[in-house]
């Protein structure tokens, strides 16, 4: 595999891991590549590399034992020391609470604030209180960034949940994937990691919409005539918005900014859209005296992680995977509630007006506040919790 120019030089190409990775499974015993691509390739252990700088070499390689030898390269990530910490973050204890559900869970999370009042900041720190790939995971996410030429000389494989922020300009297209020669979108690159959509409801309906099937499925599915391709998008969706069109809540509201305009504002968001998102935050902002207290200690990212982890281990020993990926067989098995708590959600769910898909997610989002509390059972106080988050619905509520 391999781009020949016309004086014989062999140039390097994309997705020669995913090409690698394929020609292990199929059995061949190697593959030849060009030179400047044996790096990449040397990610995939047990198959022959042979990396040749141009065709001649590999003649003389076959004909006049003049045998290739190429260099090993070794797998060693430089561990990058991050910058950014939620010990940065003043105060903001309830979503920082609810940050950490969602990512002990794998839930997608809506922050919705005015502006300055630190959505962003917690959105960029999530990564940090991620668990790193295993080797799976690593191999799978290189492999998406190596089929589109991304390929990181520096970190070999991607050892970190990835964290992608679209501009809210972006087409359907480039967020989900496809084109003439389909190629992975946005949500693709943020596989085993985080997508980030500042600004929710500037994006276009038309773009949130192709949403919907990868956040359900884990998959985007591109079909053309001459067939279809399946891209991965297991993914933690992260949102922000304001509450209304001028940033203000609605005691702020003036004769410019009418009740009519923020309903016109919110109803930019479908319901089906929101109902995959599983905590919806009001995130308020901080005052200036609080921000300004000397010693004031928050929690930092590394003590947030540990209970993270710790969380998705239960998970992991119990289903085999992380609450968010559930299916519904499996919520009535892991999920399950005494009468007392089971009457208390349904009587908040009928008086909040929440849908089937709503309520399977909430009694997800209920298991992983009880993980975090090291509870094997769910009780009706992490249930209490877990309703808390849906905001958005108590704002179109108050609209109504």
């Amino acid at each position: 595999m391999g781009e020949l120019s016309l004086d014989g030089e062999l140039r390097p190409i994309k997705g020669v891991l995913s090409m690698a990775i394929k020609a292990k499974k199929m059995g061949l015993k190697g593959i030849i590549i060009p030179e400047m691509n044996v790096e990449e390739a040397q990610l995939v252990k047990g198959i022959n590399i042979i990396g040749a700088h141009s065709l001649k070499q590999l003649i003389h390689h076959f004909q006049n034992g003049c045998k290739i030898v190429n260099k090993k390269f070794f797998n060693k990530n430089e561990y990058d020391k991050n910058t950014l910490d939620f010990s940065d973050v003043i105060g903001q204890q309830i979503a920082k609470r609810a940050i950490e559900i969602a990512a002990a869970g794998g839930h997608n999370i809506l922050l919705i604030g005015p502006p300055g009042s630190g959505k962003s900041m917690l959105a960029k720190r999530i990564t940090t209180i991620l668990p790193n790939l295993n080797e799976s995971e690593m191999l799978e996410t290189t492999k998406i960034y190596s089929y589109l030429g991304k390929f990181n000389q520096k970190n070999k494989l991607i050892y970190k949940p990835p964290f992608r922020s679209p501009h809210h300009t972006i087409s359907d297209v480039a967020l989900v994937g496809g084109g003439a020669n389909p190629k992975p979108g946005e949500i693709s690159l943020a596989h085993n990691g985080v997508l980030f959509l500042d600004e929710l409801p500037e994006f276009k309906r038309r773009v949130l919409e192709v949403l919907r099937q990868p956040l359900e499925d884990g998959v985007v599915t591109i079909s053309r005539a001459a067939g279809s391709i399946n891209f991965p998008s297991n993914l933690m969706l992260v949102a922000a918005m304001n509450p209304t069109p001028n940033g203000n809540y609605f005691d702020n509201l003036n004769s410019k900014q009418s009740y009519f305009k923020v309903q016109q504002y919110l109803s930019k968001l479908s319901q089906p859209l929101l109902d995959r998102i599983d905590l919806q935050i009001e995130v308020e902002s901080v005052s200036i005296n609080k921000l300004t207290k000397a010693n004031r200690k928050e929690e930092n990212s590394k003590m947030i992680k540990y209970r993270v982890k710790k969380a998705r281990v239960l998970q992991y020993k119990r289903q085999g995977k992380i609450n968010a990926h559930l299916e519904n067989h499996e919520i009535n098995k892991y999920c399950a509630f005494d009468t007392k708590t089971l009457n208390f959600l349904r009587s908040a769910s009928e008086s909040l007006n929440i849908s089937a898909r709503s309520f399977n997610r909430i009694k997800k989002i209920s298991r992983t506040i009880a993980d975090l509390s090291d509870c094997l059972s769910i009780k009706t106080e992490h249930v209490a919790e877990a309703l808390q988050y849906r905001s958005l619905e108590r704002l179109k509520q108050f609209l109504n």
